[in-house]
């Protein structure tokens, strides 16, 4: 939880080590954006353990989610209006050694990064009864090639290395998405903050954040190469696409089509079987 000290309110923030979480919250993180009577400290881990956490130990102020985990925890979370990841017209793949149907991939054994992450919700709502195992999404690649599975849904950079790997697109769940839904962008992942911070402190917080992606914008050279720190190896290049792929004007705002996604998104998810209970969200501004 947040702590005051001496008139100065700490805010725990949690997000993944990805690249382009990391640009995002360079700002903050490096002081470049600072605020008055406020001291943000910043904890690294896989999105999956985020969810997780902030379903069942809402702990930290701010967290990075997936948007799928929200309705598990929208009592306690609400979700800022700046920090999302978007993927308009692409987002996690569905890949393999083979070249499938789509029909046949729907039959396939499929790892994939995790139960709440929205890149599984996605391809339920695509393939509702489709075999899928859980795989730290870092060893999801070696295993397909391995032959473990016989696909696997990747996120993060695999989108951009997969080929390297042998392996063949068969699906991107963000074509799917946008073409099941009439030309909506598939919203992945947000930041959410917790309701008990107080109307004042939420909205000053999600403007800091909101300030330190502008920032990374601005000064994109050096954001990046605070960002690769945490960019797995990848080329810088393709790490400097990733980046643009998910931190950009839909970053600062979702947008009304965004936000329709996001709300359509659970919606689906609800009125398909996929998770259990209905839920709205709420946005702080």
């Amino acid at each position: 939880m947040s702590t005051t000290t001496n008139d100065v309110q700490e805010i725990k923030i949690a997000h993944s080590p990805d690249s382009d979480d990391a640009f995002m919250f360079y700002g903050l993180a490096t002081n470049k954006v600072r605020v008055p009577g406020y001291k943000f400290t910043h904890v690294l881990t896989d999105i999956e353990t985020l969810n997780q956490r902030a379903i069942h130990d809402p702990y930290y102020d701010v967290t990075a989610i997936s948007f799928h985990a929200y309705p598990y925890l929208q009592e306690n979370y609400a979700l800022m209006a700046c920090g999302g990841s978007v993927g308009d017209g692409y987002g996690p793949m569905i890949v393999s050694p083979r070249k499938y149907t789509l029909d046949e991939v729907k039959k396939l054994k499929i790892a994939v990064p995790g139960n709440m992450t929205t890149a599984y919700l996605t391809l339920k709502l695509f393939a509702p009864d489709v075999e899928t195992v859980t795989v730290p999404f870092d060893e999801i690649i070696p295993k397909v090639v391995a032959g473990e599975f016989d696909a696997g849904l990747i996120i993060h950079e695999g989108q951009l290395t997969y080929g390297d790997n042998g392996l063949h697109k068969i699906l991107d769940m963000g074509v799917w998405w946008r073409d099941e839904t009439g030309g909506l962008p598939l919203p992945l992942g947000g930041n959410a903050i917790r309701r008990s911070l107080g109307a004042e402190s939420m909205k000053i917080t999600t403007q800091a954040l909101r300030d330190s992606i502008q920032h990374a914008l601005d000064h994109r050279p050096a954001a990046l190469e605070y960002a690769m720190q945490f960019a797995r190896d990848l080329d810088p290049a393709l790490a400097n696409k990733f980046v643009g792929m998910y931190v950009n004007e839909r970053t600062l705002n979702y947008g009304d089509d965004g936000r329709i996604a996001i709300q359509k998104l659970l919606d689906m998810g609800y009125e398909r079987g996929v998770i259990p209970m209905k839920s709205k969200v709420d946005f702080i501004d």
